[in-house]
């Protein structure tokens, strides 16, 4: 651990070889136009006719980019600032990944309005799938040779795309909402389950096969999820995942909020993260902003969001136990949550979503015995894991339901983008806090936890370990927290100190704007990734100048991760689809945003 008074900055590790400089000596640098952002990767435009053939370089390079991480779109037919780009009613971006090189790059394709088509890259990375039907639910972007185009997160009889800058953003703007008989049936019949649709045989040649629909309403569904399990007797055929029972257009509500009042939605995210779905957010908007924080507010915010990444894997680890059979464990992490979450309440004033995390700060400075509560907890919790290992996790019904089951490798995880203690469980040492340290983790003493098997399993005990690394990060914080300011003197710090706004007419007059506007941030792109709760989860910022965000994409874990389902789980029998969607760890929030 470093001390406060010497602390340091360890620049990410970044590849040493560049990607640019290779596309540029394959296909020519004439064929790219390249953008420059505050995303920290290399942005390059190229024209659609070439599309597949860069994609598949980049996807089979040596140290290839193996990971299709992102896949969405943007309207661009209201955006001013766009400093010499290809001339582009919509767009389609492609985030690539490598592992090896530990760097990113993203790929761009212009559209015109009367010629919204894209050649499916489902044929290079598997999970293209699902981000190409959202891209043409949300924009109308059309996917040549995609398996199934249809929506995703809007019913299948809506009618636009909501992500389109003409599509009404508020109700105000709709005709009053009213469900007739006809319309109620109508919608029902929609949502009846097609299996020709799907591929799907409904028999064999010597017996019928059984359709299942397990969910949205079902508690081992873990939310408002469907999936449709072809049987044959307890077997799983094939099985079809639906998702969007809970869009609530949080990508659309960043367009109508200013930069600082979008904060409060980031918790509703994944809503077990809390402050967790704040800090890309803020980090993003800080990139475009040009501010760097004081060492205080990295430690603070790395100690709150740690809290969360602990009650987050506490309630996995008391349902997942309960899905398998175990009744008693759920209440006892539900203690152990309970006192996370007095001292989070103590410190923030609020509990499951803070909403804490600020432009250039947090809200308020740490309180007056902060320390001691957070000192008790940490020597709490671990005489608590200590016992969930030996009673539960050591236990041969657990053991025998999970072990072996639902196992997939490393290959297989980066196909599908899975990311987080789901990768990490099939042997793969990356997570970002080490990988790409961001807000103060390079200060930090700790370990990634890692497993071999991949399996049900495995993805538990890795979120145990977990726990005892946030545990180290958070006595860490306690031990060393750095004096100073809890804000950046920044001009466009949300809100500066009041104290400062009672001395200075200048901050005052800023701290007006700010409330009763918002900060202007430069015209620019930033993103910013974190190793959330429950994997990889980032932001995508597009500022146009405004006080508004003119695209915000919010990219989350779950979402690839229920994408792979049915390449885990088929063959497999139902009471292995239940242990397998309880260690996956997902909330619907997270999924559909």
């Amino acid at each position: 651990m470093t001390a406060p008074s010497a602390l340091h900055t360890t620049p990410p590790p970044t590849a040493t070889d560049d990607v640019v400089a290779e596309l540029h000596a394959r296909f020519s640098a004439e064929t790219f136009t390249v953008q420059v952002t505050r995303t920290g990767m290399p942005v390059l435009w190229v024209a659609r006719e070439l599309l597949l053939e860069v994609l598949g370089y980049l996807r089979h390079l040596p140290k290839s980019y193996v990971m299709l991480y992102d896949l969405h779109g943007m309207d661009e037919r209201l955006r001013t600032q766009r400093r010499g780009l290809p001339a582009a009613d919509f767009s389609v971006f492609y985030h690539l990944l490598s592992i090896e090189r530990n760097s990113d790059v993203m790929i761009k394709v212009a559209l015109q309005e009367n010629d919204l088509k894209l050649p499916s890259a489902t044929r290079i990375w598997p999970n293209a799938n699902w981000y190409e039907r959202e891209v043409w639910d949300m924009f109308g972007i059309h996917f040549d040779g995609h398996p199934h185009l249809t929506r995703i997160m809007m019913p299948p009889t809506w009618q636009g795309h909501p992500l389109r800058k003409d599509y009404p953003a508020r109700a105000t703007e709709f005709d009053p909402y009213s469900l007739s008989a006809a319309k109620q049936d109508l919608e029902q019949e929609a949502l009846r389950f097609q299996p020709e649709d799907w591929g799907m045989q409904r028999h064999s040649e010597n017996e019928d096969y059984m359709f299942l629909n397990l969910g949205p309403n079902h508690p081992s569904a873990h939310g408002a999820f469907r999936i449709i399990l072809q049987l044959d007797g307890e077997e799983i055929v094939d099985c079809v995942p639906e998702v969007g029972y809970h869009h609530r257009g949080a990508e659309k509500m960043a367009e109508r909020q200013s930069w600082h009042s979008f904060i409060p939605y980031t918790d509703r995210i994944d809503y077990l993260g809390g402050v967790m779905n704040n800090l890309p957010y803020v980090l993003a908007v800080e990139k475009l902003a040009g501010i760097t924080v004081p060492d205080r507010v990295d430690f603070i915010r790395v100690m709150l969001a740690e809290f969360f990444r602990i009650n987050s894997h506490l309630l996995f680890l008391g349902t997942y136990i309960q899905d398998v059979g175990a009744m008693t464990p759920v209440f006892f992490t539900f203690t152990d949550r309970q006192r996370a979450y007095q001292v989070i309440e103590a410190i923030t004033g609020f509990r499951m979503h803070p909403a804490w995390y600020r432009i250039g700060g947090v809200a308020h400075d740490l309180p007056r015995g902060w320390d001691k509560l957070v000192r008790d907890f940490v020597a709490w919790l671990p005489k608590r894991l200590d016992e969930y290992e030996k009673a539960a996790l050591q236990n041969s019904i657990l053991r025998g339901r999970t072990i072996g089951v639902a196992a997939y490798n490393t290959q297989q995880a980066l196909e599908w983008g899975v990311t987080g203690s789901g990768l990490r469980a099939t042997g793969l040492d990356f997570d970002l806090r080490k990988a790409r340290p961001y807000s103060g983790y390079q200060h930090f003493d700790f370990e990634i936890p890692l497993a071999v098997n991949g399996d049900a399993y495995d993805r538990c005990i890795i979120r145990v370990e977990e726990m005892r690394q946030s545990l180290r990060i958070i006595e860490q914080c306690l031990n060393n927290m750095p004096a100073g300011p809890y804000k950046a003197d920044h001009p466009l710090t949300t809100p500066p100190p009041k104290e400062r706004t009672l001395q200075h007419i200048e901050t005052l007059i800023t701290h007006f704007l700010q409330v009763s506007w918002g900060p202007v941030m430069p015209a620019n792109e930033a993103f910013q990734m974190i190793e959330a709760t429950k994997g990889i989860n980032s932001y995508y910022l597009t500022s146009d100048g405004s006080t508004m965000s003119y695209r915000t994409r919010i990219r989350t874990p779950s979402f690839p991760h229920l994408q792979q389902i049915p390449a885990v789980i088929n063959g497999s029998m139902v009471a292995d689809l239940i242990a397998y969607l309880g260690s996956i760890d997902f909330v619907m929030a997270d999924v559909d945003r």
